[in-house]
């Protein structure tokens, strides 16, 4: 592997490989490849699960400045129109003291501990305005006109702006801390929209209006409403978050259907970003660009969730590592992202073909003993590997088990059911899993058998029999995902715990022929076919998969080192449409290698 010398003030070192371990901010020019390049942190958006509101429930108001402190206000159930009030500090919903006047459709602004609650209906439409103070609503005067599904602006409760409303009105009224006085009319006329910033710099987003459904965004400053560059997705009942007009978050709502839709602006243009985990609209909104919160809404199912937004938050990403000698699919492999070992391939000559890779390069080594295709794989070391069962063609089902000492392959004991196409966790030549498969007269395998070092036994069977799926974790703590059930393409997760077969957390993704690594609490699925080849990386926290960063080239029937961390990986080979020598490295670290356009 490359050494790195590092830079010293403007100097700028040469290479012909990458350096190893560059410094975020390092800057470097690869002679190779004829790059100047640069390390820097890769971040992105995201939706994260936030703690539950204590009542489900629509058309509520939210205030607040960040995902960890917030307020939510009255709303609707299948009881009525509520006057309940809820304060958020990061993790837990607690219910405070209730608003006065229970009503649905209010508009709200400020903080967590200085708010306003304005209009809304209980049945009919309402002008009370109250004033929260961080203990207790007060009854102020009222808007001038009565009115629900408004929107409302404002950083606490001595300065509001309240907006639009039912009748799609235009009406604006502007909140000095003591009265609301009418000023200039929004230039379109709408109900159910989302607004964010202060009576003095303020946008209008979206909703519903006599012509239906609305992109429309307006900017307030202070004076005057000018039309601006609408959302990429109209939508009515949606929520938003920000501090002025020049920032904005717009998320959830209905287009129809229901959406989860996330948009940022940047004060001239709004642009898609992490979509929420689940769409809805009704819903309340509050925060920053950069530290939102949603909570509540409809589904159209009424839902006590809470998700919290986060802008810059660290990612892994791909980056490209040294290529094949052969390019391959439906092959095998183990070992860790700097030792790894590939073996067999679905594509003659290359069936008993193997492979080392030290980081950099991949060297080709001594063949297996059989022509086995559609096998399967597992160790933790680049010198100690177990290749099982698969298929000889023209057809036949194999049983057949070979063990790789770091010089030669061994046959070894053969499993108990001949199959192909099995899923297994990373495992060790003492101690590995395979299950499910195709076998016999090509029906789904429920079967999981464990090997020992020396022979395989049948233990407790998968809850759901299917093949082209993955593995990872060990004989005691492990996983299988994804899948084809012949036909159907399956979400489905399943967790081992040692005796039995549980079926867990779904990917979000259907697909087979994709590959895992990683362990029972921190795993990853990779690529695969849904049923167009897949660059989509997914990533198990133990409960939940999550979408992080795509592979660079989107393939199926791939390979890992089994032994991959959420700090580290490697995937190499498989289809794009046509079979690939490429390799790709994963860093958990967040930190990410990118050329300088010098054009």
């Amino acid at each position: 592997m490359a050494t790195y010398l590092g830079t010293h003030g403007s100097r700028i070192q040469n290479y012909t490989t990458d350096p190893d371990n560059p410094n975020t901010g390092e800057v470097w020019y690869n002679d190779t490849s004829n790059a100047l390049k640069f390390q820097y942190p890769n971040t992105t958006s995201a939706w994260s699960t936030g703690g539950n509101v204590n009542t489900a429930r629509n058309r509520v108001a939210g205030a607040g400045v960040s995902n960890s402190a917030s307020l939510i206000m009255g709303g609707e159930d299948p009881s009525g129109s509520l006057a309940l009030t809820e304060s958020y500090d990061g993790s837990t919903w607690t219910e405070v003291n209730d608003l006065n006047q229970a009503r649905k459709g209010l508009g709200g602004d400020g903080t967590q501990t200085s708010a306003l609650g304005f209009g809304g209906n209980e049945p009919g439409d309402l002008a009370i305005t109250e004033s929260w103070n961080g203990t207790n609503w007060t009854e102020v005067a009222d808007l001038n006109t009565a009115r629900r599904e408004l929107a409302g602006a404002g950083s606490s409760n001595t300065n509001a702006l309240a907006f639009g409303g039912n009748g799609t009105s235009a009406k604006t009224e502007f909140w000095n801390g003591t009265n609301w006085t009418e000023v200039n009319d929004l230039n379109s006329s709408r109900q159910q929209l989302a607004g964010n910033g202060t009576n003095t710099s303020a946008l209008g987003i979206g909703g519903n209006t006599p012509g239906g459904i609305t992109a429309n965004t307006e900017l307030w400053n202070g004076t005057n409403w000018t039309e601006v560059n609408n959302l990429n997705t109209g939508r009515y009942v949606l929520a938003a978050a920000g501090t002025d007009n020049t920032s904005a978050l717009a998320f959830a709502g209905e287009t129809p259907p229901v959406t989860g839709k996330t948009e940022d602006w940047n004060g001239t243009n709004w642009t898609e970003v992490a979509d929420m985990s689940t769409a809805r609209r009704q819903l309340a909104g509050s925060g920053v660009i950069t530290s939102a919160l949603a909570s509540t809404g409809d589904t159209p199912t009424l839902t006590t969730a809470t998700e919290e937004f986060s802008a810059g938050v660290p990612v892994g990403a791909w980056s490209t590592g040294g290529d094949l000698n052969t390019a391959r699919s439906v092959q095998s492999g183990s070992g860790t992202y700097t030792s790894a070992l590939m073996f067999a391939s679905d594509q003659a000559p290359t069936t008993q073909l193997t492979e080392t890779y030290n980081g950099t390069n991949w060297t080709e080594v001594n063949d297996l003993n059989t022509s086995i295709i559609k096998s399967v794989g597992f160790g933790a070391t680049q010198n100690a590997a177990i290749r099982a069962t698969g298929a000889t063609p023209p057809g036949s089902y194999s049983a057949v088990t070979e063990q790789w000492g770091g010089t030669n392959w061994t046959t070894v004991n053969s499993a108990n059911q001949a199959r192909e196409q099995v899923g297994s966790v990373s495992g060790s030549v003492t101690a590995g899993l395979v299950f499910g498969g195709q076998g016999p007269p090509g029906a789904m395998q429920v079967v999981t058998e464990q090997w020992n070092g020396t022979n395989w036994t049948e233990v407790n069977d998968l809850n759901t029999g299917r093949y082209l799926f993955a593995g990872s974790g060990t004989t005691t703590a492990g996983l299988a995902f994804g899948g084809d059930t012949d036909p159907g393409l399956k979400d489905l997760t399943e967790s081992w715990n040692g005796t039995n077969w549980t079926e867990v957390g779904d990917l979000n993704t259907a697909r087979s022929t994709l590959i895992g690594f990683g362990t029972s609490t921190a795993s990853f699925a990779v690529g695969g076919g849904v049923p167009a080849v897949s660059a989509l990386t997914e990533e198990w926290n133990g409960t939940n998969w999550t979408e992080v960063g795509d592979l660079n080239t989107a393939r199926a029937a791939l390979s890992s080192a089994r032994a991959g961390t959420p700090s580290n990986g490697l995937v190499f080979a498989g289809s794009t449409g046509s079979v690939t020598a490429a390799t790709e490295e994963w860093s958990g670290s967040s930190i990410v290698t990118k050329s300088i356009d010098t054009d």
